[in-house]
Order: C-alpha cells, then structure tokens, then sequence
C-alpha cells in the first residue's frame, strides 16, 4: 500500500460538515453490527448476502461457492436488486484498518466538497461515486465470485473533486521513515495524484484478475469526482490563508 496517508488539512470551510459525519456515523453503525467486524466465516456468509458480486449479472455465475467446509449460496439479483446491494455496500467493511483507512479519508477531504456542493448535493454525488466506482470493478472483473464491498469507491470520488477544487491545499500527511513515522505537508495535488496513480497502476495489472483489493473501483470513483465536479461548476478554489489542522 502507498504509504501516503493524509491526516488533515489546512482548508477551512464556511459551513459544519454534518453530511459527512453523518456518513462516518452511519457506516461506524453498521460496521459494529457486521458478524466479526467485518472479518470471519459469518462476515463473509455477511458480504455474500449484502453485498454486490460482479457474476450475478453473468448466467454463467455459480449458484454457490465453498469456502473451506461451508457452502456459500450466492443469490440471484435483478439489476433493481444489484443497485441496492451496490448502495448497501458502501456502508460494509472487511476489517478495522478497512474502515478506518476510508473514513480517515473521506474525513480530511469530504468536508470541503460538502462546502462546495451543499449537503444534498453532496451526499448524492457521495452515493452516485460509490455506483459509478461499483460498475469500474464490475466492468473489470465480470467473472468475479468476490462481494465488492467498502466506501472506497465514494470516498475516491470526494478526493477526484477534492483535486479539481483544492489542488494548492496543504495537507498534513504521515509519512513511515524505516521504523518511525513523521508528518509532512504535501499539496493536494502531489499526494492525490501519487494516490491515484499506484491505484491506477496496481488496478491495470490485476484487471480481469482475482483480486482481494477493488482497486478499479478507486480508479472509477476518482474520475466520477474529477469529471463530475467540472460538469457541476467546480473549479480551482482561492486557497486557505489560515492554518487551522483539524485531527
């Protein structure tokens, strides 16, 4: 994994971000409800029965999988179904470090795009990037029997405006030096573009492949946020004159 992770950034905004602790909320809500934590047998059985599968739109998807000495049914959607279990799926998580990783980041680049686009709009460009982000990952792995699930996709789609709005803001980044970590201050730009190019590259290499990490999926969420935001009237913002960290 790139380590590159954006702790905060000194962008304030005009307006309380409650869209996007309330997304942090809810998917905290449901992670704590998921069997395991989102990690284990009963999490998977969990995922299959939630979650999106890439075949289910394929006839020559199997009916059901065995994953050690359980037999897992994959169950038949329709497109309306394999919507929903798109949208459900944002909100599920494989693990800690899973949702600690996407909510660390929507985080520090969700509250400046809530600023820009307003709490309506806002969360349905949220929803419509996790979608958008689902079809990459489908699109790229059709054959695939693995439920997709986690905010990536949304989350990359918030950074893909984030890059388009706040190029020139400075974010506070922690940084592994061999066994210590540090702090440095990147412009968005740099770390987004840095992001966005190691997902690119891993994706590509592992398209149409078995993979445990939907890294399409971020690749298709960050251009729904880029393209999405210029078609919305997003341009470069006047940067921030004032440090304000926010941890």
């Amino acid at each position: 994994m790139l380590a590159l992770i954006p702790i905060s950034d000194a962008n304030p905004t005009r307006r309380f971000p409650y869209v996007t602790i309330g997304i942090i909320v809810a998917n905290v809500l449901v992670f704590f409800r998921e069997p395991g934590f989102g990690s284990g047998l009963e999490a998977n059985l969990y995922f299959f029965q939630n979650g999106p599968i890439p075949c289910q739109l394929e006839a020559t998807c199997p009916s059901a999988l065995q994953i050690g000495s359980e037999i897992i049914n994959i169950p038949e959607r329709g497109l309306a179904s394999f919507l929903a279990a798109i949208l459900v799926s944002t909100f599920l998580h494989a693990g800690f470090l899973h949702i600690i990783g996407n909510m660390l980041f929507l985080w520090v680049f969700g509250n400046n795009i809530e600023d820009f686009l307003g709490p309506v709009k806002y969360l349905a460009f949220y929803l419509l990037g996790g979608i958008a982000a689902a079809w990459a990952h489908i699109f790229t792995h059709s054959d695939s029997v693995v439920p997709a699930v986690g905010a990536s996709g949304a989350v990359a789609a918030v950074m893909g405006a984030y890059l388009v709005l706040h190029p020139r803001a400075r974010v506070n980044v922690l940084v592994p030096i061999i066994i210590i970590f540090t702090v440095i201050q990147m412009p968005a730009f740099a770390v987004l573009a840095l992001w966005f190019v190691y997902q690119f590259f891993i994706g590509a290499q592992e398209a149409g492949g078995a993979t445990s990490v939907a890294w399409m999926a971020h690749v298709g969420g960050f251009a729904f946020g880029l393209l999405g935001i210029l078609l919305m009237g997003g341009r470069p913002q006047r940067p921030a004159r004032v440090w304000h960290p926010r941890y």
